[in-house]
């Protein structure tokens, strides 16, 4: 887009004017946004509702650069509307799901980078359910299992650990609550990431299966 009239010199000791780089086509800019939005980091996202209402700007955001294949909407003015909302979204995404994020826990690890023992995760988990946040109390009850598995050495203490990891790991340790494991790990990603929402009884039955897994001797090869 080139400028309209002649540019006018500023006053002397003003500062300089800066430049908006809105001269650039609409296939180049699609081509860079496409290859940003086509980045691991917005398919790996945890599925919350940010995550869901990201993807659809994402989606209509898509629909728009293919739209901008021959002349953008709105012309330069309405292709450097379409950047700005791209900036925005790589902003948010990054900021909530990206490199700062990923190195405080990876996707998906139950324990996060919390360093808690299993009794601060289980003091934490009742004052959530007496509160009636059944959701917190289920994520911390699994935290608790977790941790006390890795207290009592059955489980090596790790970052990135899933819930479902850490139950398959404890179940060939101690066989008997090894359904109980999975059944607590399947309720922590429903409650966590699935947006199933928990009640008195999720919280309840995690409580039983972690007296269980506590109560539960380790078997020993011979």
């Amino acid at each position: 887009m080139s400028p309209v009239g002649p540019a006018v010199p500023a006053p002397p000791g003003a500062p300089l004017p800066v430049a908006v780089p809105i001269d650039i086509g609409a296939d180049p800019a699609r081509d860079l946004a496409r290859e940003e939005l086509s980045g691991r980091v917005y398919q790996e996202a945890a599925p919350d509702l940010l995550q869901m209402a990201l993807r659809w700007i994402v989606r209509r955001l898509e629909d728009l650069l293919r739209a901008a294949s021959g002349v953008s909407p709105g012309g330069g003015w309405g292709l450097l509307v379409l950047l700005v909302l791209l900036v925005v979204v790589v902003v948010v995404v990054r900021r909530r799901f990206g490199r700062l994020a990923r190195t405080a826990a990876a996707p998906g690890a139950v324990l996060g980078g919390t360093d808690r023992t299993a009794d601060e995760h289980r003091r934490l988990a009742d004052g959530h359910a007496a509160a009636g946040r059944y959701d917190d109390a289920v994520r911390e009850r699994m935290r608790a299992i977790v941790r006390s598995l890795e207290e009592r050495t059955i489980l090596e203490a790790r970052q990135g650990r899933t819930a479902g990891d850490a139950a398959r790991e404890g179940g060939r340790a101690l066989p008997p609550v090894a359904e109980a494991l999975l059944e607590a790990a399947r309720r922590f990603d429903e409650t966590v990431y699935g947006g199933r929402a928990a009640d008195a009884a999720a919280d309840a039955r995690l409580r039983e299966i972690d007296a269980a897994v506590a109560g539960t001797r380790a078997v020993t090869s011979a």
